[in-house]
């Protein structure tokens, strides 16, 4: 049984106007996804900037409301659930933030910010007890275990990242998103927090939904690999797969971009014209439409459903399903 499962998620914010701030339209930010991630399974969801990644990592968290759809962890449905029935359950579902320098507080001692919910969720540990977890937790992520009475301005971004992480293992959760983990590192740094994630994965059995948009490090990490386009997932499936036969424009276009290190191997580059439409007023018919390269008749009036074409593969394309 998949430990997330998520059925046609949507989330949509109003878009308010007028002195009256009457509702306007709507920004389809996601729009209707399903996803399911297995246990210890890394499931890694692309896409280019404004595409509704994030949205889609905290929305399955509960930390945005769903306008519709459901979230099923460990097959419970917890779409409705109350903040106090929601709340035994933070501790299985974590995130780690894309800005190491933003998502902790200057104010706290990092002892403070990994032990914050430590000490919420094992109230019956006392300070030396919390503490030498918060030590053991350190030496987990590579941090020196003294390094817990110093500030986030004392270390460097991989170093934030790493309390980040401490952080987010620090109630042994289940399952994790990583919204973008690396994004705002230098390469080299990238790279070691790649190694440490695949690491804590394989020793905790962690399952984590990776967002990024960098399909290289997406190649590296994961077992599942999503494309999202404009609030919808375009192309899914297993990692080795996917980039060894792409189906769908956006996806080939996407792969083209990616840098190969023999200078030998040429490969065309797929440039897209214009850029991503506004998810407040959306083409009509297939979204990508006014992008694609291949697009018909067809893609302009109507949405092309996910066609399964080999197991586990699944592309939206009406040139696809034609073909």
């Amino acid at each position: 049984m998949a430990l997330i499962k998520v059925e046609n998620l949507k989330k949509h914010y109003p878009v308010r106007r007028g002195l009256l701030r009457s509702v306007v339209g709507q920004v389809r930010a996601v729009d209707g996804i399903d996803i399911a991630i297995e246990p210890g399974q890394c499931f890694s969801l692309v896409g280019e900037s404004g595409c509704g990644k994030t949205t889609a990592g905290r929305t399955i968290l509960k930390l945005e409301r769903p306008t519709e759809g459901r979230v099923l962890y460990d097959g419970r449905d917890i779409t409705a659930l109350p903040s106090r029935q929601m709340r035994p359950l933070r501790r299985h579902m974590q995130i780690i933030f894309q800005d190491p320098y933003g998502s902790l507080d200057p104010r706290f001692t990092v002892d403070r910010i990994i032990g914050e919910g430590i000490s919420i969720f094992q109230p019956e540990l006392n300070r030396s007890a919390r503490q030498d977890r918060v030590r053991e937790l350190l030496g987990t992520v590579g941090l020196p275990a003294d390094s817990f009475r110093r500030y986030p301005h004392e270390f460097s971004g991989g170093q934030r990242q790493r309390i980040g992480i401490a952080r987010a293992i620090a109630l042994n959760p289940r399952f994790i998103v990583c919204d973008e983990p690396v994004s705002a590192l230098d390469v080299s740094v990238q790279a070691q927090i790649i190694n440490l994630l695949q690491d804590l994965q394989r020793e905790m059995g962690l399952s984590y939904m990776f967002i990024a948009h960098d399909l290289a490090v997406v190649k590296h990490i994961s077992d599942h690999v999503a494309v999202m386009y404009l609030g919808r997932i375009v192309e899914s499936a297993p990692k080795e797969e996917l980039f060894a036969d792409p189906r769908h424009p956006y996806t080939l276009a996407l792969l083209s971009a990616v840098p190969v290190p023999d200078p030998a191997i040429r490969r065309e580059r797929i440039i897209l014209r214009g850029g991503v439409p506004s998810p407040v007023n959306p083409p009509s018919g297939c979204p990508f439409h006014p992008r694609c390269n291949v697009r018909g008749e067809a893609c302009s009036v109507s949405m092309p459903g996910l066609l399964e074409t080999s197991p586990g593969h699944w592309v939206r394309c009406h040139k696809v399903a034609q073909a």
